[in-house]
């Protein structure tokens, strides 16, 4: 019983950030207590699986913690680097599963980050040296 208590208390009594690389990153790698956050590989769209052979991944890497969310009502993702949601334009039909939603966000958060739209390519513009 003692050993069940002290499993409870865990993350009361410690960070609770037990891997190495939690401790790197300062959080829970949510996938390990949720095998419902696993991405489905077969389920890539042919944009993301060219994408990921292009960059010379075994899987999605970062792109692991992108899914679907919501913004005012309206489909978006999060982008990280602009601290912000982008949202999916109305035109494009969302998939019944949360599985190809998430690999929908994904790829249009790279699309977004790759296109002229993208803010941040604003900046590189007006501040660039070289």
């Amino acid at each position: 019983m003692s050993g069940d208590k002290q499993d409870l208390d865990h993350y009361l009594t410690t960070e609770g950030l037990d891997r190495t690389r939690e401790k790197e990153i300062g959080q829970h790698i949510g996938y390990r207590y949720d095998v419902n956050l696993l991405p489905d590989y077969s389920r890539l769209t042919p944009f993301l699986k060219k994408y990921i052979e292009l960059m010379g991944w075994d899987d999605l890497n970062w792109l692991e913690d992108v899914h679907m969310g919501y913004e005012e009502g309206r489909a978006a993702v999060f982008d990280r680097n602009l601290n912000g949601w982008v949202t999916v334009p109305e035109n494009i039909a969302l998939p019944d599963n949360q599985q190809d939603r998430d690999m929908l966000a994904r790829e249009l958060l790279i699309k977004f980050q790759m296109s002229q739209s993208n803010p941040l390519v604003a900046l590189k513009t007006t501040y660039a040296k070289f």
